[in-house]
């Protein structure tokens, strides 16, 4: 199942560079000549709608058509720097007390001191991946319109696929717009709706933007396969409801009001979709962890099919320096990047009776004295080209584990937040048992597992970096307890000091890149920059 969405990734590639150059033509006329491929030729075939849905989901793996070292699907990138997954680790993890990292690039360094601007080129990129992504899903929704389908003449069979492929489409627009949400707040909005050609996009408030979202999630959900019935690598029901529950857990911070009943409701959805946690914690972030327990949606990768200088091969060879041995991860070199921040280290027991605890110390201090000193900060060991058999990825730099985006354990986290939040439809009692189980998997015995009492928002809240660190998800969670900005929690560098300062609330949004506010008259800027 995993080699076959390989290949179709690959034939999607192929399609799409045919139909980038035939968008730079005049859409509304259809060329003489045979030869010359257009969207009405590509969407006249039903064999090309899975390859071109196969080009939306490419576009959270790769950056652009021909491999690694080609062009980037944005002018003016490369593919590494460009990628999706790699641009929403920097913009949730560099800011937090989880990591840093040993590159001074550019203006990279204004995520771990948390002093940027808007003239920041990464930001910039972020913001950019997001609206690449809104606009394959937006081609693709318009194109497969109730009234497009039936003038093609295609068979109910068929059409009944191709409206399958279509939800799947809104599902990853909605969580590019989530992205863009919970991120900028209030940015531009365009949508199938909006006709084809230059045009200058009105601005969406952050609650009007929250609504939306909702609104497709809710709309899809039916429409979707059932839980872990569809091809791997691809999504289905229980990935909108994960998707709706974080969308509900900060909807105070989007400012739509607590709404975790509403939180609970959908992790109850996925709990009871018949997931099961994953025993041995490294597996799921192995080379073979396409066959681990508890992942309901990843990015899949292969070291020969699907390459990007992004994704898994970022997260595998920047965590690898100092006196680690490459070929234990996999890979044939490290690039001395990531490390943990010290703070993050004190989450963890003194003993490594938590199998979580992943941290390379030969060699490393755990005071961080220089931020682009590699040996300054624990070392991290989660993530590997490696199989849980025994034996290395394909690809000694490009590695064959896939990117979990949605995980099992996260459900339960939400689930018992959400309870202790105050939220309706749940139990304190389960709340308890489902953290216990994550705590069991993480030890391997209950000798980690808390009572009742123990059951707090702040004991949450570092189990979540416990179990979820490094994918993706602790700046949205700092926000959502107040702490990510001001001065109740500090974290060494926070504020580019050592020691670290309290920082300006405007942080908890990124700003509306410079390029973008120029170009648009209809947008406004985030407060404060």
């Amino acid at each position: 199942m995993k080699a076959r969405f390989y290949k179709i990734i690959g034939a999607a590639v192929i399609l799409s560079s045919m139909m980038i150059t035939a968008c730079v033509k005049d859409l509304d006329t259809i060329p003489l000549d045979d030869d010359v491929v257009t969207s009405a030729k590509i969407y006249s075939d039903y064999s090309n709608y899975e390859k071109v849905l196969a080009k939306v989901y490419a576009g959270l793996a790769v950056s652009g058509q021909r491999g690694p070292d080609g062009n980037n699907d944005l002018s003016g990138l490369d593919e590494g720097f460009g990628q999706y997954t790699r641009a929403y680790f920097y913009a949730q993890e560099l800011p937090t007390d989880e990591c840093l990292i040993g590159w001074n690039d550019g203006n990279l360094r204004d995520y771990q001191e948390m002093d940027w601007s808007a003239s920041n080129e990464f930001i910039f990129n972020m913001y950019s991946r997001i609206f690449y992504q809104i606009s394959l899903a937006n081609e693709f929704i318009r194109e497969t319109s109730a009234g497009k389908l039936a003038d093609r003449g295609f068979s109910a069979t068929q059409v009944e696929t191709i409206e399958l492929y279509r939800a799947e489409a809104r599902l990853l627009r909605a969580m590019s717009y989530y992205h863009a949400l919970d991120m900028f707040g209030s940015v531009p909005f365009v949508t199938e709706e909006d006709a084809v050609g230059s045009f200058l996009p009105e601005q969406i408030s952050r609650r009007d933007l929250f609504d939306y979202v909702e609104s497709e999630l809710l709309a899809v959900e039916t429409e979707l396969l059932a839980p872990r019935t569809n091809v791997y690598g691809r999504m289905d029901q229980a990935t909108a409801w994960m998707l709706l529950a974080r969308l509900y857990l900060n909807a105070e911070v989007y400012g739509a009001g607590a709404k975790y009943t509403e939180a609970i409701t959908y992790t109850k959805k996925v709990i009871a979709a018949g997931y099961e946690l994953e025993t041995n914690y490294a597996k799921m972030f192995m080379a073979d962890n396409h066959t681990a327990k508890g992942i309901i949606f990843a990015v899949p990768y292969d070291g020969n099919q699907t390459k990007a200088w992004g994704g898994t091969t970022f997260l595998v060879n920047a965590q690898v320096g100092g006196s680690m041995l490459p070929a234990d991860f996999g890979i044939s070199g490290g690039w001395w990047g990531l490390r943990a921040r010290p703070q993050f280290v004190d989450k963890f027991p003194g003993d490594n009776s938590d199998k979580r605890k992943l941290f390379w110390t030969a060699g490393q201090s755990k005071e961080i004295d220089d931020m682009f000193n590699f040996n300054h900060g624990f070392a991290v060991m989660k993530w590997k080209n490696v199989k849980s058999t025994g034996g290395a990825g394909v690809n000694g730099t490009h590695p064959d584990t896939d990117q979990p985006l949605f995980r099992l354990a996260d459900a339960y986290l939400m689930y018992a937040e959400a309870v202790l939040r105050g939220g309706t439809g749940g139990s304190t009692t389960d709340a308890l048992n489902y953290v216990n189980a994550i705590r069991t998997a993480a030890y391997g015995n209950t000798d980690g597992n808390i009572t009742q009492g123990q059951l707090t928002l702040s004991f949450i809240l570092d189990e979540r970096a416990r179990e979820l660190y490094w994918e993706g998800y602790r700046r949205t969670d700092l926000i959502r307890y107040g702490l990510f900005t001001g001065g109740t929690y500090i974290w060494q560098w926070k504020g580019g000091v050592k020691a670290g300062i309290a920082t300006d609330a405007k942080y908890n949004l990124y700003p509306i890149p410079d390029a973008d506010m120029g170009a648009n008259p209809n947008l406004t800027q985030n407060d404060g920059y």
